[in-house]
């Protein structure tokens, strides 16, 4: 079997994205046959020893692709932290370690995917890849045919500007807004910039996958045609 990356084959083991593989090499939470792992090394799978935090991982075998509709005040996140919630991984019960592919923040609520596969996860989520994820939006106030333009236009945020693909107005305070990045909090705070808070937020398609009838809490299991059709296509 040919070598691959160790971030890569983390991911596969269902840790969590490759993204978070790599932090996790870099705090030297990573051995390989014994030795600290460090990033840009290669394993080969089925002939090395690889521990995360003294725990042997092995790679998943099948890939489990889950959409939920997460309730406000859950966490879009495997490991509980500062911020207060339950955790959505405990809505799923499958017998096997999933974790979110992307985020919604704990006030908002609507289409999350959940996965073992990395690669997956990678390719939802990065930004070199364009997948869409669209939103219904409502606002403290009315708003005005301007933010839809200043939207498209794009902000300057703390962490770099800002920009939604398309925007449509659905009603006096409600739009309906499509995002190709994925940053923390970014469409609240985009409309924070414009003078408006977000009173509800919900995020109802991923690529080419709707949210569709599953009601708050409600999940079920993808097929891999719909993976491949939905997710993976070009949507």
């Amino acid at each position: 079997m040919k070598p691959v990356r160790l971030q890569k084959y983390l991911a596969s083991t269902g840790i969590g994205s490759r993204r978070h593989c790599e932090q996790l090499i870099r705090e030297g939470k990573v051995v390989v046959n014994g030795i600290g792992a460090r990033i840009g090394m290669s394993v080969v799978p089925g002939k090395e020893r690889v521990t995360v935090q003294g725990r042997e991982v092995k790679p998943q075998t099948g890939r489990i692709v889950v959409m939920l509709n997460k309730p406000a005040g859950y966490l879009s996140t495997c490991r509980p932290g500062r911020e207060k919630g339950l955790l959505v991984t405990r809505l799923v019960d499958l017998g096997c370690r999933l974790y979110p592919a992307g985020r919604l923040d704990r006030d908002s609520e609507g289409l999350l995917i959940l996965t073992n596969d990395g690669d997956l996860a990678l390719r939802l989520t990065h930004p070199r890849y364009g997948k869409e994820k669209e939103y219904e939006v409502e606002l403290d106030r009315p708003c005005d045919r301007s933010v839809v333009q200043e939207l498209k236009k794009g902000v300057q945020l703390g962490d770099g500007p800002a920009e939604a693909v398309r925007v449509r107005r659905t009603g006096s305070g409600r739009l309906q807004v499509v995002l190709t990045q994925g940053r923390k909090r970014q469409l609240r705070r985009m409309l924070q910039v414009l003078g408006y808070e977000v009173t509800r937020l919900k995020r109802v398609r991923v690529a080419g996958l709707m949210l569709d009838k599953l009601k708050p809490g409600e999940w079920r299991q993808l097929t891999d045609k719909e993976v491949k059709e939905k997710l993976l296509g070009n949507c």
